[in-house]
């Protein structure tokens, strides 16, 4: 069984973003980039699986320019057997990764395809819902827990309240929520391996997918700044502040 990863290449989480001067976008420059935390975790996934014995090739892929390569080698450093780069320079929508993946599904045909819920770019979180309904295939979100048994998959599914358990006929998408694993930390000698795995290039054109843009961004600003906090003397003038100025309790 095949399993398809995607990736993205985003800010690494550690980094404090900053507003372009022209308020036009976020300053990549000089940035530090990294695979998405989700992704990472839903690549940690997929190869544990197939440690598992229930999965005989783990496929990343990630759409973008030619410096994705970089995370798509990461995956490959945690374990992935090889890697598929979709490249185009062109602003990514939601919706255009979504049909991008699906090309690229229908030309790999996996039985399960495994990607983080969201990206902590843009937070859109409707990648893998899209995926799905363009593939008509089983979907669960937000997973805590992913069990193969033979032709289906069991996912444990983070809700409002508790836990939700359901189960898919593969194929199917599953989408990687923080609580489903704790990703490996990749040595410099896998990331070395990595380098000699294979990488394929398939120019997002010959796809045949239109992947112009569906909403124009107006204005990107930075949240506005926090007060400077206040020093109270003892616990009860904090309890009265709370209470009065901050209708906490």
């Amino acid at each position: 069984m095949k399993i398809l990863v995607p990736v993205k290449r985003v800010v690494d989480p550690n980094v404090k973003v900053r507003v372009k001067p022209d308020n036009t976008g976020v300053d990549l420059a000089n940035v530090k980039m990294a695979i998405n935390p989700f992704d990472d975790i839903a690549v940690e996934e997929a190869v544990r699986l197939k440690e598992a014995g229930h999965a005989t090739e783990v496929i990343a892929v990630s759409c973008g320019p030619d410096a994705c390569q970089d995370v798509l080698r990461t995956a490959m450093g945690i374990g992935a057997d090889r890697a598929i780069l979709v490249r185009t320079d062109a602003e990514l929508q939601p919706l255009a990764v979504a049909k991008l993946l699906a090309a690229v599904v229908r030309r790999e045909i996996p039985r399960l395809v495994i990607l983080g819920k969201q990206a902590i770019d843009d937070d859109c979180n409707q990648t893998g819902q899209m995926l799905a309904a363009m593939l008509a295939w089983p979907q669960a979100t937000f997973a805590s827990a992913v069990r193969i048994e033979g032709d289906s998959v069991t996912v444990t599914r983070d809700v409002d309240g508790g836990t939700d358990t359901v189960q898919l006929a593969l194929p199917a998408v599953v989408t990687a929520d923080l609580r489903l694993n704790e990703p490996r930390f990749v040595s410099l000698p896998n990331l070395m391996k990595a380098k000699k795995k294979r990488l394929d290039t398939i120019p997002a054109e010959t796809l045949g997918v239109d992947v112009a843009p569906r909403w124009t961004t107006l204005a990107v600003s930075p949240p506005p700044q926090r007060k400077s906090g206040v020093l109270v003397p003892d616990a009860a003038e904090l309890v009265r502040r709370l209470r009065h100025d901050a209708h906490v309790i």
